[in-house]
Order: C-alpha cells, then sequence, then structure tokens
C-alpha cells in the first residue's frame, strides 16, 4: 500500500504565514502604515488652488451682481412726465431715471432698464436730440417716434429703436391719446440681443467715499413750467409731486443734479414752442444729493458719447452703488434749489 506524503496543518500553515509578515514589517525601516492601494494623495484640483472669482457690478447701478448679465442690451423708454401721464407704469422697476427738458418748459423722463424689465411700462412718448448724449452706446430706445429732424440725427448717431408697429408696442384702450401708448419691456427683451456689456454709466463708489458736504433733506429741480420736487426718507428719496402709480415710484438712493446748457434743436413741436436740445457735453456744475446730505462739484463728458466725470476740489468724486435719478437742469432758466 501506498502511503499519502505528510500534509502541514491549517494552524502550522497559519504560523508560518503570521512569521513571515513579521520579518518583512521588521525591514521595513520604519512603523508608518502602508498606504492602501488607490488611496494615493492627489494633487489640489484648479477648484482648490485658484482665488474666488471676481465681483461683478451692474452698469447702471453699481450694486453687486449676484446672477448673470442679461443677453438683452440697455433698454431706454422715453416716458411722459406731465399730469397726463398719470398713472406712469414701470418706473418701480427702472435701474436709473435721466429727467430731461422739453419744449415748454416741461420734462420727459428716460428710463433705464438691465438688471430688471417690467412686464409694461408707459406712457411712452416721442425721442429729442438731447437723447443722443444721454443714451448709452449700445442702447435700444422705446419711443412714440419724433419729428424727422430728430429720426435723422438720432440714425446718424447708430441708435436703435422701437416704436409702434414694433411687436410689443401698444395702445391702451383705458387711456386717451397721445398718452396711451405702452409697450411690452418682458417681450421687447426677449428678441434683443447684445454683443457686448455696456460700460458703468456713472463713477460708482460708496458712501463712505463721498466728502462729507452739507446737510439737505429736501430738494426742488425746477425747468420752468415744471419742477420736481424731493424729500430724504427712511434712507432713500421720495419724489413728492411724482405722476408713479402708487407702488411703482422709483426708489431713487441718490439725486444727482448736472447744470447743462441748453440749445434750439432748430424747429418748433406742433404748438409752434421751439424744441430745446440739451447738450451733454462739456462741464458744468454737480450736485450729488446723498444720505440727507448734498455734495457740491463739477461734471465732464467728452462728447455727447464720452463717459460722465465727477470731481470736486478735492478730486475725483463717486456715487454711492445704488438707484440715481438723475436732474438735467438747464443752466440758464432752471434753478436748483434745497433745504435742511
Amino acid at each position: 500500500m501506498r502511503h499519502r506524503p505528510h500534509l502541514p496543518s491549517y494552524k502550522a500553515v497559519a504560523a508560518v504565514l503570521v512569521a513571515a509578515s513579521l520579518v518583512l514589517a521588521g525591514c521595513s525601516g520604519g512603523d508608518d502604515e502602508a498606504t492602501p492601494a488607490g488611496d494615493e494623495p492627489s494633487e489640489p484640483t484648479a477648484s482648490e488652488t485658484s482665488e474666488p472669482p471676481e465681483p461683478t457690478y451692474w452698469p447702471l447701478t453699481g450694486l453687486e451682481r449676484t446672477s448673470k448679465a442679461p443677453k438683452h442690451p440697455v433698454i431706454v423708454t422715453k416716458v411722459d412726465n406731465t399730469s397726463s401721464s398719470a398713472p406712469q407704469v414701470g418706473l418701480g422697476t427702472a435701474d436709473l431715471v435721466v429727467e430731461e427738458l422739453v419744449e415748454g418748459g416741461y420734462t420727459r423722463l428716460a428710463a433705464f432698464y438691465y438688471s430688471k424689465v417690467p412686464a409694461s411700462i408707459g406712457p411712452v412718448r416721442s425721442m429729442r436730440a438731447s437723447d443722443i448724449g444721454i443714451v448709452p452706446d449700445g442702447a435700444t430706445v422705446v419711443t412714440s417716434g419724433a419729428a424727422p429732424v430728430t429720426i435723422n440725427r438720432i440714425n446718424g448717431a447708430g441708435i436703435p429703436w422701437i416704436t409702434e408697429g414694433d411687436a410689443g408696442v401698444y395702445r391702451e384702450t383705458t387711456r386717451s391719446a397721445p398718452y396711451n401708448l405702452f409697450a411690452r419691456l418682458g417681450d421687447i427683451a426677449k428678441r434683443l440681443k447684445a454683443e457686448d456689456e455696456p460700460p458703468p454709466y456713472l463713477p460708482w463708489g460708496t458712501p463712505a467715499d463721498l466728502p462729507r458736504g452739507g446737510k439737505a433733506r429736501t430738494l426742488t429741480a425746477d425747468f420752468g413750467a415744471h419742477s420736481t420736487s424731493w424729500q430724504f426718507q427712511k434712507g432713500g428719496y421720495v419724489n413728492t409731486d411724482s405722476y408713479a402709480a402708487q407702488g411703482d415710484q422709483f426708489p431713487a438712493d441718490s439725486i444727482l443734479v448736472l447744470r447743462v446748457k441748453v440749445g434750439d434743436a432748430g424747429y418748433r413741436d406742433p404748438a409752434g414752442y421751439p424744441v430745446p436740445e440739451t447738450k451733454l457735453e462739456g462741464k458744468g456744475a454737480a450736485l450729488l444729493f446723498h444720505g440727507g446730505r448734498v455734495i457740491r462739484g463739477t461734471w465732464s463728458k467728452d462728447g455727447l458719447k464720452g463717459a460722465i466725470e465727477l470731481s470736486t476740489k478735492d478730486g475725483e468724486l463717486t456715487v454711492p452703488a445704488g438707484h440715481v435719478w438723475m436732474e438735467l437742469v438747464p443752466a440758464v432758466n432752471g434753478n436748483v434749489t434745497f433745504a435742511k
């Protein structure tokens, strides 16, 4: 009978393996634990080593942006500013508003929209040659039209515009003409595309950047037949003679008054009044109202398409980021008063 070879027991094999592992551990040169396979230290990713992205700011308010820039351009809408316009719709959503002189000593508003767009705005009225210096490059104007001489100048300045007959512009049947033209800016914005984001409209800063100035809790900008008054309340400025709908007033954080030269646009309106042309270029006196105080300074603008710059005798003047109402008050035949 053949004998089967002798095989070591399970316990013996285990003992040999344990002994071998102890010998190998002793030859490792240290007592650090080995790194498990697949857990080797990895290089930090770009997101872990890069700095957080630089903040971006809205060009018409200077406020920090938490969302992407819209695909549409700045939309400037010309809005009537007489008692016949009441109630004005859509001003509460505007980023910035410019008040300009028109014929007869009355005013018209250029309401700027970019960060937000209202569903509707109106009453929409006509353009003036003054708008060439007011409307920023790349913006589109919503208007009821203009005199032929003005249209030629607006077209020559390369400013696109939308008027009655275009999609989104309609007549409100509950109002009488010419104060019944309105625009659905939300719909209009969807079909407009912008190649570039506009530059800052004003030199933006913070309240801490401002000189102390003097106390001024009320102010009135007088254009002749019309005046606009403001009162500082609860950290902002309230238009006390506004034609805006209840709850739809422009939320002004600052009022910027620029004293401007006014010329003759070269024609008369249907009522026979000569049409004025605000010259938003060159330089003049400026008053910045913020926080219940006023800072005196000067403004300058290199040509109609130049950037607005502000200064005091001590240097550059910036506007605290927020919603600004600009009053373009004639240097001659206009007036600005304010009180504590």
